[in-house]
């Protein structure tokens, strides 16, 4: 089993969500003490956004980049080639202003390739990563599991379920920023939802 885990919190230590995730992962490797382990930290290393001059690298024949070009398009590379060889992924996704972060947004804009991780056909978009597990660990500051404020799970459900990942299983942690006992509340909540996953 090769594991991804993509940590997208803005902090590099202490983020609610990389913990949850790294509680994930250790699961994982608990029942398979085989698996490879590859984590993608987007505080530490960024990715770029899809701004105008990455456009324009990918939307250029490879034979015809200019130097530059080729190595934007490299970094994109590298994101699916890691993707591609996952078999499961792990998302650490804290909430940010009712969405997810700009890192994790860049990431997926990286990953989403047309003709690459999804195609379009007579019979519609195909997702091209298929028969891959997703776990999402989400850390929220409030409580939204559920609400119409909850913009983050319609969103990775449809964004992941086009690219063909359809094994899609959220993780909550609420309220952590609603007082110590909230905090508490929340990550228990967070692990019982693990328990019953890894039941």
């Amino acid at each position: 089993m090769n594991i991804l885990q993509i940590n997208a919190s803005a902090r590099t230590q202490g983020a609610n969500s990389t913990r949850l995730a790294d509680d994930i992962t250790a699961r994982l490797q608990a029942s398979r003490p085989a698996a490879a382990v590859t984590r993608r930290d987007l505080a530490r290393t960024p990715h770029p956004v899809l701004d105008e001059a990455a456009l324009g690298a990918l939307l250029t024949p490879a034979t015809q980049r200019t130097p530059e070009q080729a190595a934007r398009a490299a970094l994109d590379d590298a994101l699916i080639e890691e993707v591609q060889a996952a078999d499961v992924l792990v998302l650490g996704v804290p909430m940010y202003n009712f969405g997810v972060p700009a890192q994790l947004k860049n990431w997926i804009d990286a990953i989403a390739r047309a003709g690459v991780t999804f195609r379009y056909t007579e019979q519609g978009p195909e997702g091209l990563l298929q028969g891959k597990r997703v776990y999402v660990a989400l850390a929220r500051g409030g409580r939204h599991r559920g609400t119409a404020a909850d913009t983050q799970v319609p969103y990775l459900q449809t964004v992941l379920g086009f690219l063909g990942m359809s094994d899609v299983h959220f993780v909550y942690a609420e309220g952590l920023n609603m007082g110590a006992d909230a905090a508490r509340q929340g990550f228990a909540e967070a692990q019982a939802d693990l328990d019953a996953l890894f039941a």
